[in-house]
């Protein structure tokens, strides 16, 4: 089995072009499946043919006992996906994950900052040194372009473009775009690139402080530090930056399907999450304002 899982690998790198990311989340779910089967015999070529929906629940039923719905509906995802490239190649007679049902996804809301939280992390707690002017233009580009951290951390000076105030992203499935940048992150990210000096396109955007290229985690773990600084007791991820550049968009105006092209999403249904954002909020606002509508204490 762990031939076939490597021929996958390589079929989901060359022809369907997915991300490293994205392979190596494939390859431990399908690992965890083989480990399973090893359970009840060889996971081989064989054990695959007779596969039937009763091994599947069952494989499904371990799955409840220690993974979330959106896990298991991952996991689920890669059989299909799996199995359906052994049909293609002639290993199985029949997709035998199909028709099963996916689990309900829990519905989380995003987390974001207010504007004044988003404007006091971008305008507080930073120095003037080349680490604190990085630090400030990541923020202030996560927030302006809403970018993914990953987008961003894999951004070479090449793909900003200063004088059209343009950002070249690759995106999830090695999918390019061009996303705009606003004054104040042009005007950070000037600061930061003529501070650092002796630049080339070819080099990362984001350094550490040995040169090499800055890590998502370094990003998160900054982020974290310039919070407390500005202020802002919330504990969230660089990817609340990109909700908050969502919400703040939608909240002044902005086109739905523009703000799904901003952000690189392939189905609007996507997007749409941050309109329930939006109108939570504007309950809340409505709820303190109107004077019918207060509850009573």
């Amino acid at each position: 089995m762990q031939a076939l899982i490597d021929r996958f690998h390589t079929f989901l790198a060359v022809e369907r072009n997915l991300s490293p990311h994205t392979c190596a989340a494939y390859l431990r779910d399908l690992a965890e499946f083989r480990e399973f089967l090893a359970g009840y015999g060889p996971a081989d070529a064989a054990a695959l043919r007779q596969l039937d929906h009763l091994v599947l629940r069952r494989y499904l039923a371990e799955l409840h006992k220690r993974n979330q719905r959106t896990s298991i509906a991952r996991k689920l995802s890669a059989l299909r996906t799996f199995f359906r490239y052994l049909v293609r190649e002639g290993v199985l007679p029949g997709n035998p994950a199909e028709g099963m049902a996916t689990p309900k996804r829990n519905r989380y809301l995003p987390r974001t900052l207010s504007v004044d939280e988003a404007t006091a992390l971008m305008e507080r707690g930073h120095g003037t040194s080349v680490l604190a002017l990085r630090d400030r233009a990541i923020y202030e580009l996560l927030y302006s372009s809403g970018l993914r951290v990953s987008e961003l951390t894999g951004l070479d000076i090449g793909g900003l473009d200063l004088r059209e105030s343009l950002v070249r992203v690759l995106g999830k499935g090695r999918k390019e775009r061009i996303v705009p940048v606003g004054r104040k992150a042009l005007e950070a990210l000037t600061a930061y690139l003529d501070a650092r000096g002796g630049v080339s396109d070819d080099q990362p955007l984001f350094v550490n402080h040995r040169g090499g290229r800055l890590t998502p985690r370094s990003v998160q773990r900054h982020l974290k530090t310039h919070l407390l600084r500005a202020g802002v007791l919330k504990d969230i991820s660089p990817h609340a930056l990109r909700h908050s550049f969502a919400t703040h968009l939608l909240d002044g105006g902005a086109d739905l399907r523009a703000i799904q092209e901003l952000l690189g999403h392939v189905s609007l249904s996507t997007t749409q999450r941050y309109t329930q954002v939006s109108v939570d909020q504007l309950m809340v606002v409505y709820d303190k304002a109107h004077p019918r509508s207060k509850k009573k204490s």
